[in-house]
C-alpha cells in the first residue's frame, strides 16, 4: 500500500493540535455553507465535513466547533457516511463541550467523507408558533461494537469544513466563541484594566453577550479603528467592550475629525445608539448604561458624514469610560472618498446606513392631517372638526358637542350635548364631607392649528389640584392631574364623574362589555395582571366619549396572544392597592361614570397623579362614496387579475414574492417596485403588510437593535424556530413564523426607537417604492406614531390607504379588551376597518355589530373577516366581505348590484336613524336605506330566532317616491337572494340569519 507520508503528517499534526485545543485555523478548517445540501427539517441547520483518510476499523474526531449554545452534551449528534447517505449507528461520543467534541465511530465506507450533525431539532406546536425542540441524545451503538473502542486511540480525522445550511444560519465568524483558556489569558494579559475594547466594522456586528467571539482573541484588542466612508454618508461603526468589571455609567464622547489640511467633520455629527438619541415622541434620550461583568457590548457609532466633506483621510478620537474606571481612548481614521451617497447611503441598508433613522423626528410637527380643521379658540371654547370643547375655570370639561347628522352624513345646525353636567373631581374629607376646590380660571399656554394647552389650578385648604391639558385636532384630549397635599390629609373618596346625557349614551364597550347596549348598572374593579381594562367608550351613533384612566408611569403593554407577558401598570392613584374601580349608573339627569380611588391617606408633599384621556367620537362623517367605489382584493396576484374582479387595491401579504418577511419590507423592494409601477399602469392600487407588533429576523440591523437590550425586543423565554435559538441569547419572545421561507418574528417590545425608523421607512416606500397605504395586522404603536405615519403616506398627494385587520382581542391572552376600543385612538386615522377574526357574525346582536365590527359610530366603515361574515347583516351597515380572502363568500354579486343600483352619491340612513324612512316593525330585523334621487336601495337581516314576516313601515315622502306608481322588487343576487316582487304592504318572509336586498323606485318622467 502507497503511504502519503505529507498527509498523514498533516493528519496526526491535526489531531495533536486538537487534543491541545488550540485555536480552530490549526487545522485549517474551512467555514462555509452547502444550501440545500441535506434536509434541515431532520438534521439541523449545521454539520462538520470529516476526512478519514486511511481505511480503519475505528475513527476519532476532535472537532474544535467553538459552539455558542449551552449544553451541548444535552443535544443530538448524527454521523452520516457521505458516500451512501446513511447513518452511522456505531458511535460513542467521549465528550461534547462548547468549545470541543470529541467522537468514536465506525467508518462503514472506510476511507472517505463522513458527516457530523450537530443540532438536528423538530419542531412541534402550531405551524406559525413553533417550538422547536432540539433532539435529545440517542444510543445507537451496538454493545459489542462499544467494547471494542479503544478510548486511547488518538485522533486519526481531519477535520476539513465547518458548514451551516446557507449563510444567513452560518455561525462564522462572529459567533465562533473564544475558550475558556483563550479568555483567561487574556484577561490576565490586561490586568488591572476595567474594560477592553474591541473595535468593529459594520459588515461584522458583534452577536454574542456572554462570550468572546474567537476572531477577537485572533485580533485583539487595539485603540485603533479605520473605515471609508463616502460624502454624505451615514456611516456606522462598532465598538465592543468586554467588561473586566461592572461598569456604571458608561459614557462615550467624539472629537471632532479633521484632516492635515485643516477639514473637519464636527463632533455633533457623530453619536452613539446605545448612550442618546431621539424617544419615538421627539425627546431626547439619555441612556444609563450598565455592563456587567464578563458581559460584552456593542457600542454603535452613527456619523453622518457631511455631503460637503472634502475627501480625505479623517482623524478623531473617541473616548469610552465608565464611573469609577480611567477613560480609554481610540484613534479614529477615515478616509472619505469623492463618491456622494444618495439619501444619505439608505439604498444600500446592508451597511447599517438606516440606524440612523432610529433618531429621527420625521413628521414629528403636529400639523393637521386632512380631513381635519385647525382648532379655534374663543373664550373658554374650543372648535374643531364637527365638535366643540367648553372648558369649565378648573380647565376640565363643561361640555363636549358634536355637530354630526345622526346618518353621519354631514353636520346639523344644533348641537348634541355629550355631557348632563361638567366632569368634576369629587373628593371627600374622612369625615365623608365634600372638600371645595377654588378654581383661578383656564390659562391657555399653546394655541396652535393641530394642538390647544392650557393649565388650571384649584385649592382646598388640604389640596392643590393642577390640571394640564391638551386638546388636538382629531378630538384627543390628554389630561394630567397632579394632586399635592398641603398637609397630611385623610381622604375618603377622590373620584372622577363623567355625567353623560341619556341620548348621548345609548352603547358601551369597555371595562368586560362587549360592544352593544349600555347597561343599566355596572360595577368594575381593577386586575391588570389579567385584564387590558382602563376605561371604556359610552356613546351613540353620532356622539361619545372614551375615556381611559393613568398616572405618570402607564407604559402600553403589548397586545395581540402577548398581553400577559407584559400587562398594564395599575396606576397607584386610580388603583390604590385594589380599592379603586369604576361604577356606572343611571340618574335622573343621565348616566354618571363614576371613576373612584377609595380611602387614602396622603402625607404633606405627596402627590398623585389622576391622569386621564378623552377621545370624542365620532371623529369626521362617513365617507360612503370611498366605501362604494374602492374595493379590496387581499392576495398577492397578477394585476390582471386582479382588475378583472372587480377590486380596485390590492394589499400584498407578507409571505409574498415582493414582500417576503414580516414587518420589513425593504429586501426586495425593487420586485416590489415593479410591481406596483404595472399595478398603477393598469388603475390599481397597491398597499403592503407593515406593522411593528413583531419583526423579523431577517431585518439587517437585527444586532444593532439586540445590543440595545429590551428597548427594542421585548424580554421572554426564548425558544420558537431554530434560528432563534441558535443566534439569539433566550431573552426574547417568538412570534409569527412562515415556514415556506422560515421567517422567524421576534415581538416588539412596545413604544421604542424603532417607531422612529417605522415611520422613516413609510417614508422612503412613498419615496421610492411608491406604496400606496398599509395594511395593518393588529397595531402595536401609539397614536403618535399613527399621525407619523399618515403624515408620510399623504404626502404629495399620495393617497395613504390604511386598513386595520383584528384579531378578536375578547379573551385570556390579550386581557378581555375589545378590538375597537383598543385601537380606537388610531381610528382618526383610518380608511377602512377589517374586524374582526375570530368574531361570531351569527350570535351576537345588531348592537354588536355596529359598535365593535361596522366602525359606524367613529366616523368609518368597514368589512367582515370571519368565514366571510353573514352577507345580509353587513349590508345593513353598508359592508361586505373582502376578495377572496374567503372563497366561500363572493362579495363580487354585492358589487354588482352596487354598480347597477349606482350607489355613489347615495346617502346612507341606517336603522340606528331616527330619519331612516323605511322600518320593519321588528327590532331584531332592522332596516338601512340608500337614498338617491328617485330610487332607494333598502337593507334587510334578520336577528330574530327563527323564520319571521315583516311589514315594511315606509315614508314615501322622504323616498321622495309615489307609492301609487313605486315598485319593490328584489334584484337577482347570486348566493344571495332569487329575484322576486312585492307588493306595498305585502308581508315580507325573512329567513332566519337572512334578509333582502330591495329595490324602490318609479318609473322615471
Amino acid at each position: 500500500m502507497e503511504i502519503n507520508y505529507r498527509r498523514m503528517k498533516k493528519i496526526v499534526i491535526a489531531a495533536i493540535l486538537s487534543l491541545l485545543i488550540l485555536p480552530v485555523t490549526a487545522q485549517n478548517i474551512q467555514y462555509g455553507v452547502c444550501p440545500g445540501c441535506w434536509n434541515t427539517d431532520s438534521l439541523g441547520n449545521h454539520r462538520v465535513v470529516l476526512q478519514v483518510e486511511e481505511n480503519a476499523k475505528l475513527a476519532r474526531a476532535v472537532i474544535p466547533w467553538r459552539r455558542r449554545d449551552n449544553y451541548p452534551g444535552k443535544k443530538r449528534i448524527i454521523v452520516q457516511d457521505a458516500a451512501t447517505g446513511l447513518r452511522i449507528n456505531n458511535v460513542k461520543i467521549q465528550s461534547l463541550t462548547r468549545e470541543t467534541g470529541d467522537i468514536f465511530f465506525e467508518p462503514a465506507s472506510g476511507k472517505g467523507t463522513y458527516y457530523v450533525y450537530y443540532m438536528p431539532y423538530k419542531n412541534e406546536g402550531r405551524a406559525n408558533y413553533p417550538k422547536g425542540q432540539y433532539l435529545k441524545p440517542d444510543t445507537t451503538a451496538s454493545g459489542a461494537w462499544l467494547q471494542t473502542v479503544d478510548d486511547k486511540l488518538p485522533p486519526n480525522v481531519l477535520v476539513s469544513d465547518m458548514q451551516s445550511i446557507d449563510q444567513f444560519n452560518s455561525f462564522y465568524p462572529m459567533e465562533m466563541i473564544a475558550t475558556q483558556q483563550e479568555t483567561a489569558e487574556l484577561v490576565k494579559h490586561n490586568a488591572g484594566r476595567a474594560f477592553l475594547v474591541f473595535p468593529e466594522d459594520r459588515a461584522h456586528p458583534i452577536r454574542m453577550k456572554s462570550d468572546l467571539p474567537f476572531r477577537w482573541i485572533q485580533n485583539g484588542p487595539t485603540t485603533a479603528f479605520k473605515g471609508e466612508a463616502a460624502k454624505g454618508e451615514n456611516f456606522t461603526w462598532q465598538l465592543g467592550l468586554y467588561a473586566l468589571e461592572n461598569l456604571d455609567e458608561l459614557k462615550i464622547s467624539f472629537s471632532d475629525l479633521t484632516t492635515a489640511a485643516g477639514n473637519r467633520i464636527a463632533a455633533k455629527n457623530i453619536s452613539c445608539l446605545n448612550t442618546a438619541g431621539i424617544t419615538y415622541d421627539g425627546k431626547p434620550l439619555l441612556i444609563n448604561l450598565h455592563i456587567n461583568k464578563d458581559q460584552v457590548q456593542a457600542l454603535w457609532c452613527l456619523m453622518n458624514v457631511p455631503s460637503s466633506a472634502v475627501p480625505g483621510t479623517y482623524h478623531g478620537k473617541v473616548t469610552v469610560g465608565a464611573r469609577n474606571t480611567s477613560p480609554q481612548v481610540i484613534e479614529v481614521s477615515l478616509t472619505v472618498t469623492d463618491q456622494l451617497a444618495k439619501h444619505g447611503g439608505v439604498d444600500e441598508p446592508s451597511k447599517m446606513t438606516r440606524l440612523t433613522w432610529l433618531n429621527s423626528t420625521i413628521a414629528q410637527n403636529n400639523t393637521v392631517i386632512a380631513p381635519y380643521t385647525p382648532l379655534k379658540v374663543k373664550g373658554n371654547t374650543i372648535d374643531l372638526l364637527g365638535r366643540t370643547v367648553q372648558l369649565n375655570t378648573n380647565g376640565l370639561p363643561r361640555q363636549v358637542q358634536t355637530w354630526f347628522t345622526p346618518e353621519m352624513t354631514g353636520y346639523t345646525k344644533a348641537p348634541k350635548n355629550i355631557l348632563s353636567e361638567p366632569l368634576q373631581f369629587v373628593v371627600k374629607g374622612n369625615d365623608g364631607q365634600h372638600i371645595a376646590f377654588k378654581s383661578y380660571g383656564v390659562n391657555f399656554s399653546r394655541v396652535e392649528p393641530g394642538t390647544v394647552e392650557w393649565t388650571a389650578i384649584s385649592f382646598s385648604s388640604d389640596l392643590r389640584m393642577e390640571v394640564k391639558g391638551s386638546l388636538e385636532f382629531d378630538g384627543f384630549i390628554a389630561y394630567t392631574v397632579r394632586v399635592t397635599a398641603l398637609k397630611e390629609v385623610a381622604l375618603q373618596e377622590l373620584a372622577l364623574q363623567i355625567p353623560f346625557n341619556k341620548n348621548a349614551a345609548t352603547y358601551m364597550m369597555g371595562l368586560g362589555q362587549k360592544g352593544g347596549n349600555r347597561p343599566a348598572d355596572l360595577e368594575w374593579k381593577w386586575d391588570v395582571a389579567k385584564k387590558n381594562q382602563d376605561g371604556a367608550w359610552i356613546g351613540a351613533v353620532n356622539a361619545g366619549i372614551q375615556y381611559s384612566l393613568r398616572d405618570e408611569k402607564y407604559v402600553r403593554p403589548l397586545n395581540t396572544n402577548f398581553y400577559l407577558t407584559k400587562p398594564l401598570l395599575l396606576p397607584s392613584s386610580w388603583g390604590n392597592d385594589g380599592k379603586g374601580g369604576i361604577s356606572i349608573h343611571e340618574t335622573a339627569n343621565g348616566v354618571v361614570a363614576n371613576n373612584y380611588s377609595g380611602a387614602r391617606t396622603m402625607k404633606k408633599g405627596e402627590v398623585l397623579f389622576y391622569n386621564f384621556n378623552l377621545l370624542i367620537t365620532p371623529f369626521h362623517p362617513l365617507n360612503t362614496n370611498f366605501q362604494w367605489r374602492t374595493r379590496f382584493y387581499h392576495r398577492y396576484n397578477n394585476p390582471d387579475s386582479i382588475k378583472a374582479t372587480g377590486a380596485t387595491v390590492v394589499n400584498i401579504h407578507h409571505a409574498t414574492p415582493i414582500n417576503p418577511w414580516i414587518n420589513y419590507p425593504f429586501i426586495e423592494h425593487e420586485k416590489m417596485k415593479a410591481y406596483i409601477n404595472e399595478a398603477h399602469e393598469k388603475g390599481l392600487k397597491v398597499k403592503i403588510y407593515n406593522t411593528v407588533r413583531e419583526l423579523s429576523n431577517r431585518a439587517w440591523e437585527i444586532w444593532a437593535l439586540k445590543s440595545l437590550g429590551h428597548e427594542v425586543y421585548s424580554p421572554g423565554p426564548g425558544g420558537g424556530f431554530s434560528w432563534l435559538q441558535e443566534h439569539s441569547d433566550t431573552d426574547y419572545i417568538a412570534a409569527w413564523f412562515v415556514p415556506e421561507i422560515k421567517d422567524a418574528a421576534v415581538v416588539n417590545s412596545g413604544m421604542n426607537r424603532w417607531h422612529n425608523y417605522y415611520v422613516e421607512g413609510m417614508n422612503w416606500l412613498v419615496n421610492n417604492v411608491g406604496i400606496d397605504g398599509i395594511y395593518l395586522d393588529d397595531v402595536a404603536f401609539d397614536r403618535i406614531t399613527m399621525k407619523r405615519i399618515k403624515r408620510v403616506l399623504t404626502q404629495a398627494g399620495h393617497p395613504g390607504i390604511i386598513d386595520l385587520h383584528s384579531a378578536n382581542q375578547y379573551n385570556k391572552y390579550d386581557g378581555f379588551n375589545n378590538s375597537a376600543n383598543l385601537y380606537m385612538e388610531h381610528f382618526p386615522y383610518l380608511n377602512r376597518l377589517w374586524f374582526g377574526e375570530y368574531f361570531d357574525y351569527e350570535k351576537n346582536t345588531p348592537d354588536f355589530f355596529l359598535t365593535e365590527v361596522s366602525g359606524i359610530p367613529f366616523g368609518l366603515m368597514g368589512e367582515m373577516l370571519e368565514g366571510g361574515g353573514n352577507p345580509y347583516r353587513g349590508m345593513v351597515y353598508g359592508m361586505t366581505n373582502r376578495m377572496p380572502w374567503t372563497e366561500n363568500a363572493d362579495p363580487r354579486p354585492i358589487w354588482a348590484e352596487w354598480d347597477a343600483f349606482g350607489m355613489e352619491n347615495s346617502e346612507m340612513i341606517g336603522y340606528w336613524s331616527p330619519n331612516c324612512p323605511v322600518t320593519t316593525g321588528t327590532p331584531q330585523v332592522p332596516a338601512t336605506v340608500y337614498r338617491k334621487q328617485g330610487a332607494a336601495l333598502v337593507a334587510i337581516a334578520s336577528w330574530a330566532a327563527a323564520d319571521t314576516t315583516v311589514q315594511l313601515v315606509i315614508d314615501w315622502k322622504k323616498l321622495g317616491l309615489d307609492p301609487a306608481k313605486a315598485t319593490i322588487t328584489a334584484p337577482a343576487i347570486k348566493n344571495f337572494q332569487p329575484a322576486r316582487s312585492f307588493l306595498p304592504g305585502e308581508a315580507l318572509p325573512v329567513s332566519k340569519g337572512k334578509g333582502w336586498l330591495l329595490l324602490l323606485s318609479q318609473p322615471k318622467k
